[in-house]
């Protein structure tokens, strides 16, 4: 098949693939209230495995990209889906609050990892024109979860217990993604790179200098603040919602308007980077969604929480999948994994920041209005950075835009 062609598979896998991994993550804020009633454990605890997943997506997110570059993305991604598998089962079966965080968090967490980085590595080196949108496609798949792996599971708890509900997923897992994971290829250009051949119009950069660049450094912690700001809201909403009187499923479908929101939000945001430029739509989202943040303070009833969820899922999943096209324009394509483990790492950790505190306010105040006035001002903080960003060489490299079409 032409490469031309095949390129939009790749998308496809990569879409479906984060998908599956990132669902299954996500389930746990759909079965954080039946795990602590079922279990005895407080929500504290159970939210905390998330945190502890994030972490581990963190720092597995710098080793999986890093061994993309080496081996390759299709290696790597086979690696990580069975991972991910024996970890769902092995949670299904925990006992104990520390095994189940243990288990959950590491092993769901770092195997989610291996999926994002080296997907959107691969992503970026098929692609030289409509970079942004592909990659936001391939975010757009992954922000596909809400709408289909969280309603699943919050059917499947409704007529299962908690444990018989991993134990699916994970069979699901094995199903989905192990055949499409063998659709993976490493792009030709990447596999040039390997070889020792750059890519025309690449820096002269080796990788120490790469990481401790200014860019680099400030695409970290740009993207740390801004998953600070959406990581409480994103996990703890549907228990707001149930604590606000709303049932259960109603509640799920909160969540699954964000999602609707995000796939809408991460094409669109994709279509206005190629237009006109990642980093100016980047530094706009970032103000928009700390703003959005506060919507939910006043969401009282159903409607009001599928209005703050629309605007929130809109902006906060288009701003994300702008952090690797930014990568992909000012560092080597040979070290891409490397860079866009290292960036998803700093978010990763500051996705760690919400499951954590949304516990500990509602545990402490029996209210979860704070954590959003917490999300605001972290939303504040990564636009204040991201505007200080300048590219690596005065223009961004090989920067798609509509005349490229």
């Amino acid at each position: 098949m032409k490469t031309a062609h095949y390129r939009w598979i790749i998308v496809a896998a990569g879409g479906l693939l984060g998908c599956v991994a990132m669902g299954c993550m996500f389930s746990l804020p759909v079965l954080l209230l039946p795990i602590s009633r079922s279990t005895g454990w407080s929500m504290t605890g159970v939210s905390s495995a998330m945190t502890v997943g994030f972490l581990a997506m963190a720092f597995g997110s710098v080793a999986w990209g890093s061994l993309s570059d080496r081996i390759g993305p299709r290696a790597v991604v086979l690696i990580g889906t069975a991972v991910l598998v024996a970890s769902l089962l092995l949670a299904s079966r925990a006992t104990s609050l520390v095994v189940f965080g243990l288990v959950f968090g590491l092993g769901v967490g770092g195997s989610s990892a291996a999926i994002f980085a080296p997907m959107m590595a691969c992503v970026t080196g098929w692609f030289d024109t409509h970079r942004s949108l592909a990659v936001s496609l391939v975010s757009a798949g992954m922000g596909m979860a809400p709408m289909t792996m969280s309603p699943l599971a919050a059917w499947l708890i409704t007529t299962h217990d908690w444990r018989t509900t991993l134990t699916i997923l994970a069979a699901l897992a094995a199903g989905l993604m192990l055949p499409v994971a063998l659709l993976v290829r490493r792009p030709p250009v990447l596999a040039e790179a390997a070889a020792g051949i750059e890519p025309a119009g690449e820096p002269a950069m080796s990788m120490a200098q790469a990481l401790r660049s200014p860019q680099f450094i400030i695409l970290l912690a740009t993207n740390f603040f801004c998953c600070a700001t959406h990581s409480g809201p994103i996990i703890h909403t549907v228990s707001y919602a149930v604590t606000c009187g709303i049932p259960m499923i109603a509640a799920v479908s909160i969540y699954s308007v964000e999602g609707v929101a995000g796939m809408f939000g991460r094409i669109g945001f994709g279509v206005l980077g190629d237009r006109f430029g990642a980093k100016r739509v980047l530094v706009t989202g970032l103000l928009v969604q700390a703003i959005a943040a506060l919507g939910y303070v006043w969401a009282g009833n159903l409607g009001g929480f599928y209005a703050a969820a629309g605007l929130f899922g809109f902006i906060y999943a288009g701003v994300m999948p702008l952090y690797a096209v930014l990568a992909r324009e000012n560092f080597p394509l040979r070290m891409m994994g490397t860079v866009i483990g290292g960036t998803a790492m700093a978010g990763s950790l500051g996705m760690a920041i919400g499951p954590l505190a949304g516990g500990l306010i509602y545990d402490a105040t029996g209210s979860y209005r704070w954590l959003y006035f917490g999300a605001c001002a972290m939303g504040l903080l990564a636009f204040l950075i991201a505007m200080t960003f300048k590219p690596v060489a005065g223009e961004p490299l090989a920067r798609t835009s509509a005349a490229a079409a």
